[in-house]
C-alpha cells in the first residue's frame, strides 16, 4: 500500500468543496455519471479507430445503491486507469485544479465566485460534498504487459491511500460512502429522480435497480386465446441514448416530434402548435427542438420548459439570459457542448458564444413562423390566439424580432376576421382619423363587458379589434411607437364622435347653457364625484343617454402596471376615474329641465345606474336600490 499527501498548501480545500463548489449538492451524481460516460465514449472512439481491438462488451453504466452498506456506486467499463494514471488525473490536475480554485475564491464573492467553476476540472471531486470517504477502483484498458488494477482511498482530508486491487474487469468504479447529513441520496425514489433529471438522454445506456415487466409465455394461450403472460424482472435503463434532437430532420416523422414531446413532458396531455429543430455546426455547434405549446389561459404560461443540454448532459432548465427573453415561454430541448457545463447563469449570460446561439434561436423561429404563415395562412390564423403571446412577446423586448414579425404578426377583429398590420392600416386608413389626421385603432379587450360600445362603433361604420390578450396593453404601446401617426383607442374610452372626426357631424344642443348647468347641479348630488366627472356631449338622438367612459392613458399604464413593466410604480393601486357623458340631444335628458325635481332625480338616478350596470360598476347597497326603483317603475 501507498500512502501519500495530495500536495496542496489550502487546507480547507475540503469544506469548500462541500459547501461552495456547487449551488445544489445533487449536482455531484451528473457529475460521477458524465465522468462514466466520458470514459466509455473514450474506449469507443480507441475502439473505431483500431487503437483499442479488445471486446467492447456490455458498456452499460450500473448506479448500485446499498442502503445498509451506506454506499451509492458509479460503476463504467469504459479506459479505466493505471496507478499512474489516478496518480496524474486525480491526485495532480484535479487537486492543483481546486486548490487553484480555492485561492481565487478567496479574493472573490460567492457570486463571482460561482461564475468560475467552470474553469475547473473539479467533477470528481464534487462527491465529497455527500460523502465521509470515496474510494475508487480502476482497471485500465491497455493490455501490455500485467498491469495491476488499483484502489483509490480518501476521506475527505489532503491524505489518501492508493495500492493494488482485485478489480478485474476493465473500466472505473467509484464508490461513495454517503455521510449522515446527506443520507436522502440513500433512497431508491431519489437516486431515481436525479438520474431521471440530469442523464435522462445520456448516451450510454445507464442501469439503476431493476422494474417488472409482462411478457408473453411462447405458445400458451388464455381460454379466450389471448396469449399468456409472465412477470419478468429486468434491469431497468434510465436514459434514452438516442434522443430524437440528435437525429437529422429529414428522417423524422411529425408523429415522432409528437411522441417526443410528450417523452419530455408526460403530464401535458395536448398536442404541440408545431415545433422548430434546430441543427447547426458553424460557426457554433447546436442541436435541438423547440415547441410551441398550446396555452390554455394567461395563468399557465410557464418558464424553465426549456431544458438546456451540453453533450446530452443536462445543465438546467433556467435558461434566461441564454435563449432570448420571449422564447423561455416556449417548451422543448437545446445541446450545445459550446455551453459550458458547471458555470452560473450570470456566465452564461456574458459568454459570446451563448449570445450567437441566443441570435441564432430568434432567427430560426422568425424563419419557421414566417414560413408557415406563407405556407398555409389559414392554417397559421387558426393557431394564432395560441402563439400570438410569443410574438407579441418577441416584438415587445427584442427590435430584431419585431422587424422579422412584423410580416407575420396579425390583428383580429370582434367579427374574427385577420389581417396583417399593413392589411388593417388599409382597412380603417379612409374612415377612422381623428382631427389631426392621426389613424385611430379602435379595439376592445372584453366583448361581453364592452358590447354596447363595439355596436356603436360598428353602427357608423368603423371596425373595432379584439385584444383581449395578457399582453395586449404592452404591445399595443409598443405598436403606437412604431406606426406612425397612429393612436391606439380603447371603445369605451371616449365617445366616438369625439374620438373620430367627421366633415358636418357638429350637432346642436337641445339644452341651453343654463340648463346644462342647472342639470349639472343635480347629477353631482347623485354620482359619485371622486368616480366620475361630468361631460355634456351634443350627440345622436338614438346614442345613449349616459355614457360612461374611462381614460385611455391611465387605464393602459394601470394595466400594464398590473402584468409587469408598466413603469409606473404604484399606479395599478390607484382608484379608477371615469368619464360620465350626457348626451344632451337624448329625449329623455332634454326633457329633464321640465321635470319637477323629485322626477328629475329619480329618471337621472336610474339613468346613473343603467350607465354603472353596463361597465359592471353597478355593486352592493347600489344595485339593490336600483332593483326595487326599477320594479316601482314597471308598477
Amino acid at each position: 500500500m501507498q500512502k501519500g499527501t495530495i500536495d496542496v498548501k489550502t487546507e480547507n480545500i475540503f469544506p469548500i468543496i462541500k459547501k461552495f463548489l456547487y449551488s445544489d449538492h445533487e449536482i455531484f451524481l451528473r457529475e460521477l455519471v458524465s465522468n462514466a460516460v466520458d470514459a466509455t465514449q473514450k474506449l469507443k472512439t480507441l475502439a473505431s479507430s483500431g487503437e483499442f481491438q479488445g471486446e467492447l462488451g456490455d458498456l452499460t453504466i450500473q448506479v448500485e445503491l446499498d442502503k445498509k452498506a451506506k454506499t451509492l456506486t458509479i460503476r463504467d467499463r469504459g479506459i479505466g486507469m493505471n496507478q499512474e494514471e489516478v496518480e496524474k488525473y486525480i491526485n495532480q490536475i484535479a487537486f492543483s485544479s481546486a486548490e487553484e480554485f480555492v485561492n481565487k475564491f478567496k479574493t472573490k464573492s460567492e457570486a463571482e465566485a460561482n461564475a468560475i467553476i467552470g474553469h475547473f476540472g473539479l467533477g470528481f471531486y464534487s462527491s465529497f460534498m455527500v460523502s465521509e470517504k470515496v474510494e475508487l477502483f480502476s482497471k485500465t484498458y491497455k493490455t501490455e504487459g500485467d498491469i495491476d488494477a488499483v484502489k483509490w482511498e480518501c476521506d475527505g482530508s489532503p491524505s489518501y491511500t492508493i495500492e493494488k486491487s482485485s478489480k478485474n474487469e476493465r473500466g472505473t468504479a467509484v464508490v461513495l460512502h454517503i455521510d449522515k447529513e446527506n443520507e436522502d441520496f440513500l433512497e431508491e425514489y431519489k437516486i431515481k429522480q436525479l438520474l431521471d433529471k440530469y442523464c435522462k438522454f445520456l448516451p450510454v445506456a445507464i442501469q439503476f435497480g431493476t422494474e417488472k415487466t409482462e411478457e408473453p409465455i411462447e405458445g400458451e394461450k388464455d381460454k379466450d386465446g389471448n396469449p399468456k403472460t409472465k412477470t419478468v424482472e429486468k434491469p431497468r435503463i434510465i436514459n434514452n441514448t438516442a434522443p430524437l434532437w440528435k437525429k437529422a430532420p429529414a428522417d423524422i416523422k411529425d408523429e415522432e416530434y409528437k411522441a417526443f414531446y410528450h417523452e419530455l413532458y408526460p403530464l401535458n396531455f395536448d398536442e404541440p402548435l408545431f415545433h422548430i429543430h434546430l441543427n447547426v455546426d458553424y460557426p457554433f455547434n447546436l442541436t435541438g427542438i423547440l415547441y410551441f405549446p398550446k396555452v390554455k389561459s394567461n395563468y399557465e404560461l410557464q418558464r424553465n420548459k426549456i431544458q438546456l443540454y451540453s453533450n446530452q448532459v443536462f445543465v438546467t432548465d433556467s435558461v434566461e439570459g441564454i435563449v432570448p427573453d420571449f422564447l423561455t415561454l416556449l417548451h422543448g430541448v437545446i445541446d450545445s457542448p459550446d455551453i459550458p457545463l458547471n458555470v452560473s447563469r450570470s456566465f452564461l449570460q456574458s459568454d459570446q458564444n451563448v449570445k450567437k446561439i441566443s441570435g441564432y434561436i430568434t432567427k430560426k423561429v422568425a424563419d419557421k413562423l414566417e414560413e408557415l404563415f406563407k405556407k398555409d395562412r389559414e392554417v397559421f390564423e387558426k393557431k394564432w390566439d395560441d402563439i400570438k403571446i410569443f410574438i407579441q412577446y418577441g416584438m415587445i423586448s427584442d427590435p430584431k424580432f419585431y422587424e422579422r414579425a412584423e410580416k407575420f404578426v396579425l390583428f383580429k377583429n370582434t367579427d374574427g376576421k385577420y389581417f396583417t398590420a399593413e392589411e388593417y392600416k388599409t382597412h380603417i386608413e379612409t374612415n377612422q382619423k381623428d382631427k389631426d389626421k392621426k389613424l385611430i385603432y379602435l379595439y376592445a379587450n372584453n366583448m361581453d363587458e364592452q358590447f354596447s360600445y363595439i355596436e356603436a362603433a360598428k353602427e357608423r361604420g368603423y371596425d373595432v379589434l379584439l385584444m383581449d390578450g395578457i399582453l395586449d396593453s404592452h404591445f399595443i404601446n409598443t405598436m403606437e411607437q412604431k406606426l406612425a401617426d397612429s393612436s391606439f383607442t380603447r371603445v369605451d374610452a371616449n365617445t366616438i364622435d369625439k374620438l373620430i372626426v367627421k366633415e358636418d357631424d357638429a350637432l346642436p344642443s337641445k339644452l341651453d347653457d343654463k340648463q346644462k348647468e342647472s342639470l349639472k347641479t343635480v347629477f353631482e348630488q347623485l354620482i359619485d364625484k371622486k368616480m366620475f366627472d361630468i361631460n355634456f356631449e351634443n350627440r345622436s338622438e338614438s346614442d345613449s343617454p349616459i355614457v360612461i367612459t374611462q381614460n385611455e392613458f391611465m387605464r393602459r399604464m394601470k394595466e400594464m402596471n398590473a402584468v409587469g413593466g408598466g413603469g409606473m410604480m404604484g399606479l395599478g393601486d390607484l382608484p379608477d376615474s371615469y368619464s360620465l357623458v350626457v348626451n344632451t340631444n337624448h329625449p329623455l335628458i332634454a326633457s329633464l329641465p321640465e321635470k319637477e325635481e323629485a322626477e328629475q332625480q329619480k329618471t337621472i338616478s336610474q339613468l346613473y345606474d343603467l350607465a354603472r350596470l353596463s361597465k359592471n360598476l353597478l355593486k352592493g347597497k347600489a344595485l339593490n336600490d336600483f332593483v326595487k326603483r326599477s320594479l316601482e317603475i314597471i308598477q
